[in-house]
């Protein structure tokens, strides 16, 4: 039965209250959580901090919704927070990274599955590969720097292997516009998905310009910089697919409905009785914000909130390894390209892309360098080494 989202009030705005040692809590085990547990945590923490962005953007347009804005976002800062924090201090930046990759992977490839769309779930496909290939780029780093295998924190789910080269990825701006959904014929679930891609890219992009000055090594600081910047290309062609018509009051009732999805999606599949008390306290918050805007909806823009939303979500995107359909859209689409809003065959890719791609790589590519001669194998190349020895 699908989750009605007007029937469940959830917890008042006015009632949700923390102390600091419940943002604080218990963070996961890094090796004995299933994988997907991290995959939840960071993906939800995406959710939080796109719905902050989004209520400071709205603040600035919206004189009459500042305070209501203000009352709703104190309560997403902390929601952040506790979310967040359930990352523990065992992840180096790196294998944080690896994780962050995983989820672009595995989410996106859900969500390709899914999308009613086709020509979104071309979009999604299309951003899949490069998100596959930062991994593979990433793993080669985590053994070469760290001696680590990203499968421990992959544990067999997803793949290590080439996909679009990233050194292939940078494109000029117009090339990494899409068309947007219309929000007048669009369904419920198209929107929800763009606004959890978008968000779980944006934060891969913030992640990647924070951490990266921290390394020292000089082909890392260069990987994640190279990286960020197709990272900011996947948040252009993400933001581009919403319908800029929408309303400021209808994109904060989607986002809220949105929140509400992913922590519904969270806790139907948790592993982590812990982790799954904090989905179940934060869906109910999250229905008292969608409640809380669903009236400022109707006294502002005097429309129905069910025109935008119908009572029943969708069924929840799947936290599962997908390296089916992940290695079919590798063998049948890794040569696409993008031209203008239209993916099309490699030799139709416009002159300015080839332009840009031929400047930033003029020194050489940092993808290239740190995965020169690598092959993922159990254990790290030192491994491998040590057996062709023996």
């Amino acid at each position: 039965m699908a989750f009605n989202l007007y029937d469940a009030k959830g917890c008042a705005l006015d009632r949700q209250r923390f102390t600091w040692r419940e943002l604080v809590q218990k963070p996961i085990s890094k090796l004995d959580d299933d994988a997907f547990t991290r995959v939840r945590v960071i993906l939800m923490n995406g959710v939080e901090t796109e719905a902050i962005r989004f209520q400071h953007m709205a603040a600035r347009m919206n004189a009459e919704l500042r305070l209501p804005l203000a009352q709703v976002r104190r309560a997403e800062q902390h929601q952040a927070t506790a979310v967040n924090w359930l990352l523990g201090a065992d992840h180096s930046p790196l294998e944080t990274t690896i994780a962050y990759e995983q989820l672009a992977i595995e989410v996106t490839a859900a969500v390709a599955q899914r999308e009613p769309d086709p020509y979104l779930a071309q979009v999604y496909r299309f951003g899949l590969l490069e998100d596959f290939d930062h991994l593979y780029r990433y793993s080669a780093l985590l053994d070469r720097l760290e001696g680590k295998d990203a499968n421990n924190i992959l544990q067999s789910y997803t793949d290590i292997l080439p996909g679009r080269p990233t050194l292939l990825e940078h494109r000029a701006p117009q090339d990494d516009l899409r068309l947007p959904y219309e929000r007048a014929t669009a369904l419920p679930l198209t929107k929800l998905h763009a606004l959890t891609i978008g968000a779980a890219k944006f934060q891969t992009h913030d992640y990647y310009m924070t951490v990266g000055p921290q390394f020292s090594d000089p082909v890392a600081r260069q990987l994640y910089a190279e990286i960020a910047s197709v990272e900011e290309q996947h948040v252009t062609q993400y933001a581009s697919i919403l319908d800029p018509s929408e309303s400021w009051l209808e994109q904060w009732l989607l986002h809220e409905a949105n929140e509400v999805y992913n922590y519904y999606n969270c806790l139907q599949q948790e592993t982590n009785h812990h982790v799954k008390a904090i989905w179940e306290r934060f869906l109910d918050y999250e229905l008292g914000h969608f409640h809380f805007v669903s009236e400022l909806f109707k006294r502002h823009e005097r429309r129905d909130p069910t025109d935008i939303l119908p009572a029943g979500l969708p069924e929840p995107v799947e936290f599962k390894s997908h390296r089916e359909f992940v290695r079919q859209v590798l063998t049948q689409e890794v040569d696409l390209r993008a031209m203008g809003t239209q993916f099309v065959d490699k030799p139709r890719e416009g002159a300015a892309s080839r332009a840009y791609r031929e400047q930033m790589n003029r020194d050489g590519s940092p993808s290239e360098s740190v995965a020169a001669g690598y092959a993922w194998v159990p254990g790290t190349e030192l491994n491998r080494t040590v057996i062709a020895v023996d």
